[in-house]
C-alpha cells in the first residue's frame, strides 16, 4: 500500500487515537529518513531552519515542516491551514499528488434560480477566542471541536423572504436538559470510583453530542416564509428522475469526534435542476459501542409551486440494536440510515407569502445615495 492511500485510508473508520498512532510512526520513518547521512534533503527543504533535539543537539534539517505536513494535513483540508503546500507536502506525497489535492481556501459561490438567489459560503474554522464567547453566549461549557461560524447555505427570494441553514443557530436547538447519552465505558469507570460520592454528580449538565433538530433559519424583516403542517410528503420519484444538476455544493457547519467515542456532524448539500432545487440538511451522531442517530430535514421546491416543502425525519438505534449490520457501515450515513428506525416524522409547507409587491427598479441616483 502506498504511503499516500496509507494516509487516505487512516482518515476513514478510524478512532483519533489509530490516526494519532499512524501519524507518530509516519513522523519517525520521516526523521530517520532526514537523519540518514548518505541521503541529502529535497532542494526545497535545504533553506529550512534546522531543528535542534535538546538530548543530542543534532540537526535534522526540514524535520518541522514534515511533522507539519503529517499532523496537520486533515485541519489543512478542514479549512484551518491556508498555505501554499510546501515542499516538505510534495516530498510526502508527490508533486503530482500535492497538486491533485490544493490547500483549501474560503470560497462563496451565488446561482440564480428564477426569482431565487442561493448563496454558499466555505470559511475557515471559527477562533478560539470567538469560539469562547460564543459558547457563553450560549451558555454551553465548549463548542465543537470544528465550528464553522460563517459557514452558511443561504436560499433568499428577491422580496427578501427565505431560509438559511447555519451552525450558529443549529447550536441554540441543542437540548441540554434531555437524557445524557454515557460512553461505552463509562459503567466500568463508574464502578471504579463507586467509592467517591462526587463522581456520581454532574456539575453542569450539556449535551455533549450536540444533537440539534434544527430545520433552518427563516429569513425575512416585513415578508417570511408561513409554515403550515401538512400531509404532503415529497415526491422522491421525482428527484430520482434524470435532470441536469446545473448547481451543486456541501457545506459542513461542524464536527466533533467525541473525545474518540464517535462522531458528531451537521452538514448541508444543495442541488439545483431545471425544474426544482432539493436542499439536505443531515446532524447526525455516532457513540461507538452505544448508539447511531439521525436528524434529517429535506427541503423541496418546484419551479412552479408557491411553497416549498419541508421533511423532518429524525432516525436512531442501539449499536445492540444492528448486531446483523456490518460494522463497516456505522461511518456511513447514506448507508446505515436504513436500517435505523424512524423515531419522529415532522411535514410542513413553507407558503410564500400572498401579497408580492413588484420589486423597485433600482435607479441610478437610488445606488449613489446608498453609497454615500
Amino acid at each position: 500500500m502506498s504511503l499516500l492511500s496509507w494516509t487516505e485510508h487512516s482518515r476513514c473508520g478510524l478512532t483519533r487515537a489509530e490516526q494519532k498512532s499512524r501519524i507518530l510512526y509516519l513522523a519517525l520513518l520521516a526523521t530517520l529518513f532526514l537523519r540518514h547521512p548518505r541521503i541529502p534533503p529535497p532542494p526545497g527543504l535545504r533553506a529550512a531552519r534546522p531543528w535542534k533535539r535538546k538530548r543530542h543537539g543534532a540537526a535534522v534539517p526540514g524535520a518541522p515542516a514534515l511533522l507539519l505536513v503529517l499532523c496537520g494535513r486533515r485541519r489543512e483540508e478542514r479549512g484551518s491551514v491556508t498555505s501554499a503546500p510546501s515542499a516538505a507536502s510534495c516530498l510526502l506525497f508527490g508533486r503530482e499528488e500535492a497538486a491533485m489535492h490544493p490547500v483549501f481556501q474560503s470560497s462563496r459561490r451565488d446561482f440564480t434560480f428564477g426569482p431565487w438567489k442561493l448563496s454558499a459560503a466555505r470559511t475557515h474554522i471559527m477562533k478560539s477566542a470567538q469560539a469562547e464567547r460564543l459558547a457563553d453566549e450560549l451558555h454551553m461549557p465548549s463548542l465543537p471541536e470544528m465550528m464553522f461560524g460563517d459557514n452558511v447555505l443561504r436560499i433568499q427570494h428577491d422580496h427578501g423572504f427565505g431560509i438559511e441553514f447555519n451552525a450558529t443557530d443549529a447550536l441554540k436547538c441543542v437540548n441540554n436538559c434531555q437524557g445524557m447519552i454515557k460512553v461505552a465505558c463509562a459503567e466500568e469507570w463508574q464502578e471504579s470510583r463507586s467509592e467517591t460520592e462526587h463522581s456520581k454528580e454532574v456539575v453542569k449538565p450539556y449535551d455533549w453530542t450536540y444533537t440539534t433538530d434544527y430545520k433552518g433559519t427563516l429569513l425575512g424583516d416585513t415578508a417570511t416564509l408561513k409554515v403550515v403542517p401538512t400531509t404532503e410528503h415529497i415526491n422522491t420519484e421525482k428527484l430520482k428522475a434524470r435532470e441536469q444538476i446545473m448547481f451543486f455544493e456541501e457545506v459542513l457547519l461542524f464536527e466533533d469526534e467525541l473525545h474518540d467515542h464517535g462522531v458528531s456532524s451537521l452538514s448541508v448539500k444543495v442541488r439545483v435542476m431545471p425544474s426544482s432545487f432539493f436542499v439536505l440538511l443531515r446532524f447526525f451522531l455516532r457513540v461507538d459501542g452505544v448508539l447511531i442517530r439521525m436528524n434529517d430535514t429535506r427541503l423541496h421546491h418546484e419551479a412552479d409551486k408557491t411553497y416549498m416543502l419541508r421533511e423532518y425525519t429524525s432516525r436512531e438505534s442501539k449499536i445492540s440494536s444492528l448486531k446483523n449490520v456490518p460494522p463497516t457501515l456505522f461511518t456511513e450515513p447514506n448507508e446505515i440510515s436504513q436500517y435505523l428506525p424512524i423515531k419522529e416524522t415532522i411535514c410542513e409547507k413553507l407558503e410564500f407569502p400572498e401579497k408580492l409587491e413588484p420589486k423597485p427598479e433600482t435607479s441610478l441616483e437610488t445606488i449613489c445615495a446608498k453609497s454615500k
